[in-house]
């Protein structure tokens, strides 16, 4: 097998750099979808419901996604077209979903909130997904933890951005309170405005300067024969799934079930807590701080995420990329559970450090470990069948968040301990994964 070019930094940089803006509407999504429902008439008790679309959609969409683009040859590359066309409508998601309340005269605005993050969710999964395959595509072994690491940095770079976002606003004057007889927060909506452009902005950026291999270069560096097309019935691939990526779901299982708990309840976690609101106040000063102190802790731990995968590549390099997320995961879980006893909203910054640790991990080593294990022609849609590995246990967490909020008595803050313990889980389940190592291209 030929061996693919070296790319240089800027050209790994110009692969993942759309990603900066979808993650900045992402961590805008992550960070006020809970506000903005609130703010609309959803219980806390029913939040986690609410959550299940980014799952779901996730679950049908990214297969779909991956095997489409697998199957695609045009002008504009492989997997630049999806790229582009899920911009576009993430973009425009992203200014109907908080103004919400304006569209009552069609549906309950509860009702429209949710519809416009299935629509939102779904546009992003369009977009993201590609993204995960295009590096697998373009980058040779050697490259391969540098690749997603530089994607890494640049997902936690626009998650800093997005999280600070409606913080920002309010510093720059914007109100933090919605208007009278209004539901959401200008801060939220100005907010969302920018995302949506930064996303458009920078996902064009990433297809007018990458240019895909076409399909012959693509055979030959992947040693596929000229004119070979493999159909596999779709049961075949699932029954020829790696090992490699089935251990790997074990791990991802805890470790998202982890992350959508802490996306779910750390604004009403943080709000009963430290700002001693009630589990009923939705539109008060307090909890609206709260709400924007959540965006800051988020874009602290996308902050400490994006330093430490400067180094991660280096790491993963020198004591293996099993050690490297192994650590991370446990240091992550082990800053999610300091959060219960900390009534100080400044410290929560110190938690956040292992909780970024643990993200930049998750990010970019399954992905680096389970790109080496899959075959070139079916990069795509295995990558789109990884995808399950992070929406199953959001599911399972979304079904299951308020039984356990119940059952611990309502108190949300507890539910950070809940997934704590879960990350700590996820990484002794690290143990269980076996690489699959190319010695050669």
């Amino acid at each position: 097998m030929i061996k693919k070019p070296r790319l240089s930094f800027w050209q790994i940089w110009n692969l993942s750099f759309g990603f900066l803006g979808v993650q900045i509407g992402y961590s805008l999504q992550n960070g006020n979808t809970s506000r903005i429902l609130s703010a609309l008439g959803a219980n806390v008790e029913h939040l986690s419901y609410f959550w299940l679309a980014a799952p779901l959609t996730g679950l049908l969409v990214q297969p779909v996604i991956g095997l489409m683009s697998d199957k695609t040859w045009t002008r504009f590359g492989r997997r630049i077209p999806f790229i582009l066309i899920g911009a576009i409508i993430s973009a425009l998601a992203m200014f109907f979903m908080p103004n919400s309340e304006f569209f009552a005269y069609l549906l309950p605005p509860l009702f429209f909130g949710a519809m416009m993050l299935i629509f939102m969710d779904t546009s992003f999964n369009i977009t993201m997904q590609p993204f995960r395959a295009l590096v697998g595509d373009m980058v040779s072994e050697e490259q391969r933890n540098q690749g997603y690491s530089v994607q890494s940095f640049l997902i936690n770079s626009g998650a800093v951005i997005g999280s600070l976002l409606p913080w920002a606003l309010t510093w720059g004057g914007v109100s933090n309170v919605p208007a009278e007889g209004e539901k959401v927060a200008p801060t939220v909506i100005w907010a969302f405005y920018f995302g949506g452009g930064a996303l458009l902005l920078s996902v064009i950026i990433t297809a007018l300067t990458t240019k895909e291999y076409p399909p012959e270069e693509f055979r030959k560096y992947n040693n596929i024969e000229e004119g070979e097309k493999v159909k596999t019935p779709f049961k075949q691939l699932l029954k020829d799934i790696p090992n490699t990526m089935i251990r790997l779901g074990l791990v991802q299982f805890f470790s998202w079930f982890s992350l959508f708990i802490m996306w779910v309840y750390t604004t009403s976690g943080i709000s009963q807590h430290i700002w001693n609101t009630e589990p009923t106040d939705s539109i008060s000063q307090n909890f609206n701080a709260a709400g924007n102190w959540t965006g800051v802790i988020f874009a602290a731990y996308s902050l400490f995420a994006a330093l430490f995968s400067i180094v991660m590549a280096r790491i993963a390099t020198k004591f293996g990329r099993k050690p490297t997320y192994m650590s991370a995961l446990i240091i992550g879980g082990l800053g999610l559970l300091s959060m219960i006893f900390i009534h100080n909203q400044y410290l929560l910054l110190v938690s956040m450090v292992g909780v970024g640790i643990a993200w930049a991990a998750i990010l970019a080593m399954p992905y680096a470990i389970l790109s080496a294990s899959l075959p070139a022609d079916k990069m795509g849609v295995y990558m789109g069948l990884f995808n399950a590995t992070i929406t199953i246990p959001q599911i399972a967490a979304g079904l299951l968040g308020g039984i356990i909020l119940t059952t611990l008595g309502g108190k949300a803050i507890l539910m950070l301990g809940v997934a704590g313990i879960s990350m700590i889980i996820a990484g002794f389940a690290v143990l269980s994964v076996k690489e699959h190592i190319q010695t050669k291209e």
